[in-house]
């Protein structure tokens, strides 16, 4: 009978079925078979009512939905090549930096790609700068924002790890501030490789006006202090995390409706359906996975499968290796959400019993998946940019790659050098 059930699970999940969907039918299978009561089930979904992080989630992705909707994208562009275009590589580095920004505050790189693409590409193939390489950039780029603040993936992550024993001492303030030199790695990375095509291809350099900086800093004005609210409101003690991220969506939310007028009243209704939309199958999936997690633990799952790993890797480093491969994987196949929901309560005892700080393991977790989205076959920002761009996947998979190849190197470096991560919370 349980062989069958877990058959019908396996092939319900190749079948498309919604995750959260094979997620509980696993967990009560899990506890079925423990004859344990299926009501805890709901006591451990109910559970995620008193987790006080899972408040910033919807309003931080009300943020979020409320900039991609206005031409907030515009302004940054043009704010961010007004000050670094005229650098060797400075188109390159400002698409880098503004697709990191937009993406930290949607939590999705898809959108990032429909938002900056039809502004970025242009301006890349118009600077002189190959049909390929523009192509690349601009798929590529749209997952750098995973690691910075207020990033949905980094949030709930914290949000998981501490559900587990090996990872009750993180905290979101420690995530946050563990993406900033991870980041800063990948974005100077792809910005040495935009530095070499650019020479290679003697692209001319854009002129440096007082009057432009001053000009695009002014209309970008009221996008400008959005950092603060995270970083000094959250560092400075001014705000807890729900509390910023209360501030961000109610300020962005005047700044966009009130101020700019990008945004039409008739409009905040279908916005916030969508944002909610959004946060609901997260947290769906978020409230099965806990349960699942529960009967996990109590069945002591990671801790068999860590005794299994550890029989055939002894080396923290080669496991370390391996982790990456694993990843590199799983980003091609599934979303960041469902990754963490189902991975991390397996994957994150075994790091810690390798002597890997779960912080840490955050940040080389997302650093690495955010890679899997640009590789075939459904890797999502191929999959999103092939539609936008009306191009075929495989040709964005192509174009992608040595972006991909810088990236990948990036990420070791996190994944090897810990101090990145962890400098600033020891």
């Amino acid at each position: 009978m349980i062989f069958l059930l877990i058959a019908i699970i396996i092939i319900a999940a190749l079948a498309g079925t919604p995750i959260f969907a094979v997620i509980a039918a696993a967990a009560m299978l899990g506890f079925y078979s423990g004859e344990t009561p299926l009501t805890v089930i709901a006591v451990e979904m109910y559970r995620l009512v008193d987790t006080p992080l899972l408040l910033a989630l919807p309003m931080f992705t009300l943020a979020g939905y409320l900039l991609g909707e206005s031409r907030t994208s515009e302004r940054l562009v043009r704010l961010a090549r007004a000050g670094l275009g005229w650098m060797p590589g400075g188109l390159p580095v400002v698409a880098f930096l503004t697709c990191a920004f937009l993406t930290a505050f949607t939590g999705a790189s898809g959108v990032t790609i429909v938002a900056l693409g039809a502004m970025l590409y242009p301006a890349l193939k118009m600077a002189g700068y190959p049909d390929r390489f523009s192509l690349g950039l601009v798929t590529s780029s749209g997952a750098l924002g995973l690691l910075l603040p207020p990033s949905l993936p980094l949030i709930l992550y914290a949000v998981i790890a501490q559900q587990l024993p090996s990872g009750a001492g993180v905290t979101i303030q420690d995530v946050f501030t563990a993406g900033l030199l991870p980041c800063l790695v990948m974005i100077i990375a792809l910005s040495l490789f935009g530095l070499r095509v650019t020479k290679q291809h003697n692209i001319p350099l854009q002129k440096f006006t007082w009057g432009e900086l001053r000009a695009a800093a002014a209309e970008a004005k009221w996008e400008l202090p959005l950092p603060v609210f995270v970083f000094a409101g959250i560092y400075g003690g001014f705000f807890a995390v729900s509390e910023a991220a209360a501030v961000t969506a109610l300020y962005v939310l005047i700044t966009q409706v009130l101020i700019y007028r990008e945004i039409r009243p008739a409009a905040l209704p279908r916005i916030m359906r969508e944002a909610m939309m959004m946060v609901g199958s997260v947290l769906l999936i978020v409230g099965v996975a806990m349960s699942f997690t529960n009967w996990l633990i109590d069945a002591e799952v990671p801790t068999r499968l860590f005794d299994l790993v550890r029989e055939h890797i002894q080396s923290k480093y080669v496991f370390l290796l391996a982790l990456t491969v694993f990843l590199l994987l799983l980003g091609m196949m599934l979303d960041i959400f469902s990754a963490l929901v189902i991975m991390v309560p397996l994957i994150l005892p075994m790091a810690v019993g390798y002597g890997v700080h779960p912080v840490h393991l955050g940040i080389i977790f997302l650093a690495t998946m955010e890679i899997g989205y640009c590789l075939p076959p459904v890797g999502m920002n191929l999959v999103i940019g092939s539609f936008r761009f009306r191009k075929p996947l495989m040709t964005l998979a192509y174009a992608a790659l040595p972006f991909t190849a810088v990236l990948l190197l990036a990420a070791l470096i996190i994944t090897y050098v810990p101090w990145l991560s962890l400098v600033f919370i020891q």
